[in-house]
């Protein structure tokens, strides 16, 4: 299957969008997932947007793009579980709403999918020389700790356990239930993944980061969530859940 290809055959794509107070990029990041390789839908979640995003969401008219609007705001994981609960293509990728990830990458997430080798792909920030954004030591720092305590609980060698892009089989995210509400569900994810054996790869990805002043959400209290994360949904924290009924 070739990637400039573009017949509804191959628009075998659930693009998912978890956005919250996303005025400033929404509609941009919109046209060009659309434009983007493989794309069959897209399953937008506003996550109780207050700065007009939701209002400019409920203009769009394209029968390609479904949106879907909580209540209030719940969480990146919140609106993720949703969009994934509404995902209705073979493949389903994650595409964050501020355009530090550029969906022209979706090819390069999907080959692994497409050649039957991975069950998942995740794009990683650190691998290859596609161009990055110089930003914040200390984030990048905590993100490599991260991974490697992720990767300590879960045996697998990933290099960016944070990223954003994650590409799945629809059938993996069907094998099992999410939980976390904030961005806890990063590691949540990947050790669930890895419990059940799943084939992981992984693809060099660029990436525009952006500042706190641009937007950026997370911050050191959703790390100290993470460590949290890894030892709870790792198969060692789960089965002391199990023993003790929690």
């Amino acid at each position: 299957m070739s990637p400039a290809s573009d017949t509804p055959e191959d628009r075998c794509l659930s693009v998912v969008i978890p956005a919250y107070n996303e005025i400033a990029t929404i509609e941009q990041v919109l046209d060009r997932v659309l434009t983007a390789p493989f794309v069959g839908e897209v399953v937008v979640v506003d996550d109780g947007s207050s700065d007009g995003t939701r209002e400019v969401l409920e203009k769009v008219d394209d029968p390609r793009i479904r949106v879907f609007f909580q209540p209030y705001n719940q969480g990146k994981g919140a609106a993720l579980r949703r969009g994934f609960a509404e995902a209705s293509l073979p493949f389903v990728v994650v595409q964050d709403a501020d355009l530090e990830y550029d969906p022209a990458e979706y090819p390069n997430l999907l080959q692994p999918l497409l050649d039957d080798q991975a069950d998942v792909v995740y794009g990683s920030r650190f691998l290859g020389g596609a161009p990055h954004r110089v930003l914040y030591f200390w984030h990048s720092i905590g993100n490599k700790v991260l991974t490697i305590a992720s990767n300590m609980f879960t045996d697998l060698n990933l290099t960016d356990m944070e990223t954003c892009y994650k590409a799945f089989r629809r059938e993996v995210l069907e094998s099992f239930t999410l939980e976390e509400d904030r961005f806890g569900i990063e590691p949540e994810i990947t050790a669930k993944v890895a419990a059940r054996h799943w084939r992981v790869y992984e693809v060099g990805i660029s990436y525009a980061g952006r500042t706190y002043d641009e937007g950026k959400k997370i911050g050191w209290k959703d790390g100290v969530r993470a460590i949290y994360c890894i030892l709870r949904y790792s198969p060692v924290g789960e089965k002391l859940v199990r023993r003790t009924g929690g």
